[in-house]
């Protein structure tokens, strides 16, 4: 059976959150998850405009564990612990850490800030970095609230 992607329900404004319930369009939670699937497009766009696979590859894992962290801030956290909703585990983080660890061994030193921009891959990697920021800090304020 294929599922429809609207309800023709009508929605006034709110959208469910696994689990059920019922919240504003508007609530932080929402905006955390959307900004973090917009991330994750984003990483898709710039894997696509990339040739190496090394790179690409990072990428899919990032996708993956973003798709983890989506559904962790779309679900109602008093019912996530009864539901079955994958979570990030310390390997995940060690992941990261490496890849970053691989760059900086090949990056010059940083002496300046660089301006986006020169090539259609580079400019779209700037405007996902801008977007992970975003994401951090509202994934932060959701945690502060």
């Amino acid at each position: 059976m294929a599922f429809k992607i609207y309800t023709k329900t009508g929605d006034l404004g709110k959208t469910s959150l696994i689990g059920g319930t019922k919240v504003s369009k508007s609530h932080l939670r929402i905006e955390s998850y959307g900004t973090v699937d917009e991330l994750n497009s984003y990483i898709g766009l710039s894997n696509d405009l990339l040739s190496d696979t090394h790179s690409k590859a990072v990428l899919k894992e990032i996708q993956d564990r973003l798709f983890t962290i989506g559904s962790s801030l779309a679900c109602d956290p008093e019912k996530e612990p009864l539901m079955k909703i994958p979570d990030l585990k310390e390997s995940d983080i060690l992941f990261l850490e490496k890849e970053i660890d691989k760059m900086n061994e090949t990056l010059p030193e940083m002496k300046s800030f660089i301006l986006p921009g020169g090539h259609v891959a580079v400019s779209t990697i700037h405007i996902t970095r801008c977007i992970c920021r975003r994401a951090e800090r509202i994934c932060v304020l959701l945690q502060e609230e």
